[in-house]
């Protein structure tokens, strides 16, 4: 622990393990330590990277979620075609440009 007894990134749970709402109230939490500016310096790159992590995860749990959904609602084999989709269903979809 630190001297104002905040865990550092030794003291906290791989990031692999948390669960997406772990990760993301971990970063939440973590960014307004930051903002606040109470954080040295060096403890501040040390959250800032543990923070990277932690945003990498949760997009990760994100993705996986999505093509969870994707599969299941039939749209898997062809989501990644249809990204723009949703867009051409819009008042200009038969206009050519």
């Amino acid at each position: 622990m630190t001297s104002d007894d905040s865990p550092t990134n030794a003291d906290l749970p791989p990031v692999a393990d948390l669960s997406y709402e772990q990760a993301r109230d971990e970063l939440v939490a973590l960014v307004a330590r930051i903002e606040s500016g109470q954080v040295p310096l060096e403890e501040a790159m040390g959250l800032w990277e543990r923070g990277e992590e932690l945003a990498a995860h949760c997009q990760s749990k994100l993705d996986a979620a999505q093509e969870t959904l994707d599969r299941a609602t039939g749209r898997g084999e062809d989501a990644g075609a249809t990204d723009a989709a949703p867009a051409e269903t819009g008042p200009d979809a038969n206009a050519t440009g």
